[in-house]
């Protein structure tokens, strides 16, 4: 379990306005909803999830790991046919980027273990290589499998949806207003970034 205790106060006392949105939402659960498996499942997972609502895009994905009873690995992706992978929902694109994942992880990708070795940026850099994986994508790797502290992924709708809310801005904020209102945040960006996501859930 990981202990949000200093990271919660430390926030609240840089930023009084999330702090009241910490205060509604109450204790910070993160550590409860870490993605398991290895890079492929969470990669191939992230690619899936991309401009589709939650609801959408974890029926797809429950029914893409149905294909795969006896484990998801590269080469049985690679050998899945195209029309069985539409089938289950995946569009053309992702198709594409989901074997094209699987190409690079048996062409050698680092593991998860070799990548908690490096840092963020390092992360960022090697992954959005493929062919699907922009930055969001890994951001989401390192927030909810590589368990960073540090990551405000500026282009998350979510995100900008929760500042928008927060602040009682008028108009989503650009990148530019994310980054700077990101600077009080340091060095525990995730934990606010949790905040801004369940910010929307509050009725």
């Amino acid at each position: 379990m990981n202990n949000y205790a200093i990271a919660t106060q430390t926030l609240k006392a840089a930023d009084p306005k999330l702090g009241a949105v910490m205060d509604q939402v109450g204790v910070c659960t993160l550590d409860q909803v870490q993605h398991p498996g290895g890079l492929l499942d969470s990669l191939a997972r992230s690619i899936i999830y991309q401009q589709l609502s939650t609801k959408s895009a974890t029926a797809i994905y429950h029914r893409f790991l149905q294909l795969y009873e006896k484990g998801m690995t590269a080469e049985a992706i690679l050998n899945t046919p195209d029309e069985m992978l539409r089938g289950v929902g995946l569009s053309r694109q992702k198709i594409i980027y989901v074997k094209d994942l699987a190409q690079n992880i048996l062409i050698g990708l680092p593991t998860l273990g070799e990548l908690e070795t490096l840092d963020d940026e390092t992360i960022i850099q090697t992954l959005t290589k493929i062919k699907g994986i922009g930055r969001w994508t890994v951001q989401m790797l390192l927030i909810f499998r590589l368990h960073r502290w540090d990551v405000l992924p500026v282009d998350d709708l979510g995100i900008r949806s929760g500042i928008r809310r927060v602040y009682g801005l008028d108009e989503l904020p650009d990148r530019k207003t994310v980054l700077q209102l990101g600077q009080a945040w340091k060095p525990y960006s995730t934990i606010a970034s949790w905040y801004l996501w369940r910010s929307l859930e509050i009725v």
